[in-house]
């Protein structure tokens, strides 16, 4: 199982991140505590020494797996679905812009709330039409350089856009891309899913990346979440890929991050 935590290159508000800013500090830290990868979550690639983040990455035996672009939209308010074109347009610029460093990295991009909510006056399916019109220009320009794109269902109390993995699904079948998938995060499912096992088996092949956190949000094995049923189910779709770590830094970033990936070694 490979293990990775998110890491974000620069200050951020949303929460649910152990590791901020200080980027040659906290790369050090995270390798010396046995993980495999550090997921990055970058608000605006023109502001990334691209080249200075590889060479930490490599110094420490680092991969990057996978690029959240959540900060464009906490930071900034770029959706993907807010009714103003101008808007729309820039949220979708953002992701293009992330291709550059996913094609050299293997990393698939994260659509987790740039996706956008829907908006006071604006129908479900407008909203939903403009989603899958926007996924599909990404998915297309992603595509010419082999990088792959993942929707992330989130709960329905950040987000009236697919919360569940049902909704997931069936956008894929909309949007039509072979290099379109989802993130799965055990956070939100467990609210979502009525059971995460088997909502896990029904995806199969399209699930691109996975989130782990307790149904605390804390760290793996801080709240009732049985892990190693999970991980066995991801297991049983033939999934590959990474396990990241995205959960609040409680009681610390440190701890979290120790504890965390102790809880998922212990049951691999």
């Amino acid at each position: 199982m490979k293990l990775s935590i998110v890491l974000s290159t620069q200050p951020a508000q949303f929460q649910a991140v152990a590791f901020k800013g200080d980027l040659p500090h906290n790369i050090a830290r995270i390798a010396s505590w046995g993980y495999d990868g550090v997921e990055v979550a970058v608000r605006d690639p023109r502001n990334l020494d691209v080249d200075g983040l590889l060479a930490l990455t490599a110094q420490h035996g680092l991969a990057i797996p996978a690029i959240g672009t959540g900060q464009a939209w906490g930071e900034e308010g770029l959706s993907y679905t807010d009714p103003d074109e101008a808007v729309r347009q820039a949220a979708i610029a953002r992701t293009v812009a992330h291709i550059p460093l996913a094609a050299r990295t293997g990393a698939v991009i994260i659509i987790g709330l740039l996706r956008g909510i829907v908006r006071p006056g604006v129908a479900p399916e407008q909203a939903m039409a403009w989603l899958v019109s926007a996924l599909q220009e990404c998915c297309q320009a992603a595509a010419q350089q082999q990088v792959r794109i993942a929707l992330e269902p989130i709960n329905r109390y950040e987000t009236t856009l697919i919360n569940t993995v049902g909704q997931g699904m069936d956008l894929l079948a909309r949007i039509g891309a072979d290099n379109m998938g989802l993130l799965l995060d055990t956070f939100h499912m467990n609210i979502e899913e009525p059971r995460i096992e088997a909502s896990i088996r029904a995806c199969g092949d399209r699930i691109f990346h996975f989130h782990v956190a307790d149904s605390n949000r804390w760290h793996p094995g801080a709240g009732h979440l049985d892990f190693c049923s999970i991980l066995s189910a991801l297991a049983d779709t033939g999934y590959q890929g990474w396990v990241s770590g995205e959960f609040m830094p409680q009681p610390d970033g440190e701890t979290s991050a120790q504890r965390g990936i102790a809880h998922l070694r212990s049951i691999a």
